[in-house]
């Protein structure tokens, strides 16, 4: 069961990712705040390939830590913040396409861990395919909001 402790929690999630330095860097959007959910999406671009072409791996990860870290930040008081404590991901296919969607959402919200889910998926032609499967720890910080 989700229970949203901060009735503002779509605004502070669309604050904080427009503090993120990275995500302009890397021309990601955020383009879905519900409550366990979220979105970002990310152009495939040059700037952000490897050597073959695809989207690079670091930047991969770098989506889905965001897009999970957030779903799990619409759960959280006001007055708090989260950080990730850990994160596994699953390379399943190469990452190409139009753009990438990061969908982050949450598998269980604990008072101290919430556990999160992204799945990374290449878009082409407006059909989506699983290019990758993360799994995350994210830390509750009670009391410490953010800067």
């Amino acid at each position: 069961m989700i229970t949203v402790r901060n009735p503002q929690f779509a605004h502070y999630v669309r604050s904080s990712f427009e503090r993120q330095s990275a995500m302009k860097l890397i021309q990601a959007s955020l383009e879905v705040v519900e409550a366990g959910l979220v979105e970002i999406h990310l152009p495939h671009w040059q700037g952000v390939e490897q050597q073959h072409g695809y989207v690079h791996g670091g930047i991969v990860g770098m989506i889905a830590d965001s897009a999970a870290g957030f779903a799990a930040m619409t759960l959280v008081p006001a007055d708090a913040s989260v950080l990730t404590v850990e994160y596994k991901i699953n390379m399943m296919a190469p990452s190409q396409g139009e753009k990438l969607i990061a969908r982050g959402k949450v598998l269980r919200s604990g008072r101290t861990l919430i556990i999160t889910q992204a799945e990374i998926l290449s878009v082409q032609g407006g059909k989506e395919s699983l290019s990758a499967l993360m799994q995350q720890t994210i830390m509750v910080m009670h009391g410490k909001p953010e800067k």
